[in-house]
């Protein structure tokens, strides 16, 4: 009888271990769960703080994409009017110089008429000396175009072209002895070289030769 109470208060005991080992855990698991939820908030709020980032920096990304197109349609449009620009230069660069040559034709259209209803040659003669005196003078003040003189000036290779020469006595140097088309000078450079006659001096006889000669003189 001992022995079965002994065993029946041992089963007791377990029993009352087993249940308080239950309740320790169901007790630790009620501590968890609220532990898990926070858990789950925090992770949550993590994630919305990533999607609300992302869909900013998709915003951003937008508009710089916008922005660098419209840039970009600008700088295009920029560069085609800069095109567009610089053929209308090359284009109508020489506007001013024509406009004044279409009044030197008027000039020479007024003297052809004139002329052809007196038939006065001396009169037509004075109107083309004086449109090529406006004509010449238009182009020295306001282009800087500059006839230069080459009579009796030294031959200049630089300034002049030689189209005939001629060896003349007494010259130390090169000269200019006539004039067959003039030369001109557009703003300190000479852009059409004058053609010319030059007279050219003749070689002067070696000294050793000319006493040769002399010597042969006096034996004959």
């Amino acid at each position: 009888m001992n022995e079965q109470n002994q065993e029946k208060g041992k089963g007791k005991q377990q029993e009352n271990t087993d249940e308080k080992k239950e309740d320790i855990k169901k007790d630790d698991l009620k501590q968890e769960q609220p532990k898990s939820a926070d858990k789950n908030q925090e992770y949550l709020k993590i994630v919305d703080d990533l999607q609300e980032k992302l869909k900013k920096s998709e915003e951003e990304a937008a508009l710089l994409k916008d922005s660098l197109l419209r840039k970009q349609a600008d700088f295009d449009n920029f560069r085609k009017r800069m095109i567009r620009e610089k053929e209308d230069t090359v284009k109508f660069a020489n506007t001013n110089l024509l406009i004044d040559l279409i009044n030197i034709i008027d000039d020479f259209e007024r003297a052809i008429n004139s002329s052809q209803d007196s038939k006065d040659f001396d009169k037509f003669h004075e109107g083309i000396t004086l449109i090529e005196k406006r004509f010449v003078s238009l182009l020295e003040g306001k282009w800087n175009l500059v006839r230069f003189d080459s009579s009796n000036a030294k031959f200049d290779p630089e300034m002049h072209e030689a189209v005939m020469v001629e060896k003349k006595a007494g010259l130390n140097e090169p000269v200019v002895a006539e004039v067959f088309q003039n030369g001109y000078i557009l703003n300190s450079r000479v852009i059409r070289n004058a053609k010319v006659k030059v007279f050219m001096p003749e070689e002067e006889q070696p000294v050793n030769e000319a006493a040769e000669d002399a010597s042969g003189e006096e034996a004959e």
